[in-house]
C-alpha cells in the first residue's frame, strides 16, 4: 500500500473548508464501483456516531461474496489537523480478501485530545457492534495509519487494556484491535525535536500540530502529552506490531518509531520494525509493502479472494 504523500503540515486555512466539505446526510447505503480489485460494495459516508460530529464518519469497502472477513483500519494522516479518509488506499487490502474501513475523525480545529482517540474507538466500537450486518469477523480487526493516522492506530493498540478512551454508543463491545501496521507515526512529542534531522521541523512550538492537537505548547503540557503517547499504554495484551519508519524522516523523527519499537519489544509483544534507508515522510518502499502485508495475512489469516 502507497503511504499518504500528505505532508506532514498542511494549509491551516483550509482545514475550515476540509470541515465543511465533510457535512454529509444519512449514510448514503448504495454500491458504487470505484477502481478497485473485486468490484468490492462501497458504502460511503456512514455515521458511526448517531447525531455526531460531520467528521464521524467511514467508507467501508466490502468484497463480494465469502462471510466473515478480516477487516483493515484505514486512519488518515494529516498532522491532527487536516487530511480525509478518501486521501488512503485501499486496493492493496481488498486484492488479498479483507475488507476495509476508512475513517474520518475530529481534527485539532475540531476538537483537541484526546477528541481523535475516542472517535477512533468509537468507530471500532461501531464496527465490531455490525460485523455480522456487513459479513465482518470480528476476531480480526488490523488497523493501519500514517503519521498522524500512526499515532492513533497505535492508540488504538496499546489502549484495549483501558477504557478511558471508550465514551459514548457500543460502550458493549470491545474496542479492541487484533494486529497494528503504524507507518512513521509519532509517539512521544516531547522527545521528537532533540531527535530531528537538520533543517526538520521543530515540535516544541506553541503552533505545532502536536501542540494544537494537545491544546497548548507540548513541553508546557507533559501530562497530557503522555496520554497521547502510546508507550504510557503499553501492556503484554497489547496485539503485535509493524512498524516502518524512514531514517531522513523531516517531520517525524525515526527515533519515534525506535522509542515505540523498544518499548514493545520490553512488554513482550511481538513488534516487527522495519527502517527505509534514507526514506522521508510519505515514502513508497515496495518493501515495506510487502511486509506488511505478510504480517497483516499472518495475524488475521484472510480469506482467498474469489
Amino acid at each position: 500500500m502507497k503511504a499518504s504523500l500528505r505532508p506532514w503540515f498542511v494549509v491551516v486555512f483550509g482545514v475550515a473548508a476540509i470541515g465543511a466539505l465533510g457535512i454529509v446526510g444519512l449514510a448514503q447505503q448504495r454500491p458504487e464501483r470505484p477502481g478497485v480489485p473485486g468490484d468490492p460494495q462501497v458504502i460511503r459516508d456512514v455515521a458511526y456516531v448517531a447525531n455526531g460530529h460531520p467528521r464521524q464518519r467511514l467508507d467501508l469497502y466490502l468484497p463480494r461474496g465469502g462471510d466473515k472477513r478480516p477487516l483493515i483500519i484505514v486512519i488518515h494522516g494529516g498532522a491532527f489537523l487536516g487530511g480525509d479518509k478518501g486521501d488512503e488506499n485501499v486496493a492493496q487490502f481488498l486484492k488479498a480478501g479483507y475488507a476495509a474501513a476508512s475513517l474520518n475523525y475530529r481534527l485539532s480545529g475540531d476538537a483537541i485530545f484526546p477528541a481523535a482517540v475516542e472517535d477512533c474507538k468509537a468507530a471500532v466500537r461501531w464496527l465490531r457492534a455490525h460485523a455480522g450486518e456487513y459479513h465482518l469477523d470480528p476476531e480480526r480487526f488490523g488497523a493501519w495509519g500514517a503519521s498522524a493516522g500512526g499515532n492513533l492506530v497505535a492508540m488504538l493498540g496499546t489502549t484495549g487494556e483501558t477504557k478511558e478512551f471508550d465514551v459514548g454508543e457500543n460502550l458493549n463491545v470491545s474496542s479492541r484491535v487484533q494486529a497494528v501496521a503504524d507507518y512513521f507515526g509519532p509517539t512521544d512529542f516531547l522527545q521528537m525535536d532533540a531527535h530531528r534531522v537538520p533543517g526538520g521541523q521543530v515540535h516544541d512550538a506553541a503552533q505545532s500540530p502536536e501542540s494544537l492537537y494537545i491544546g497548548g505548547a507540548i513541553q508546557e503540557n507533559r501530562t497530557k502529552v503522555a496520554k497521547a503517547n502510546p508507550i504510557t499504554f503499553i501492556s503484554p495484551k497489547a496485539p503485535p506490531f509493524y512498524l516502518a519508519h524512514g531514517d531522513q524522516d523531516p517531520l517525524v523523527p525515526h527515533h519515534q518509531s525506535v522509542l515505540l519499537a523498544a518499548a514493545l519489544q520490553a512488554a513482550g509483544v511481538e513488534v516487527t520494525f522495519y527502517t527505509v534507508k534514507g526514506g522521508g515522510h510519505g515514502f513508497h518502499d515496495p518493501a515495506a509493502d510487502v511486509g506488511m502485508m505478510s504480517f497483516f495475512a499472518k495475524h488475521l489469516k484472510p480469506a482467498i479472494p474469489r
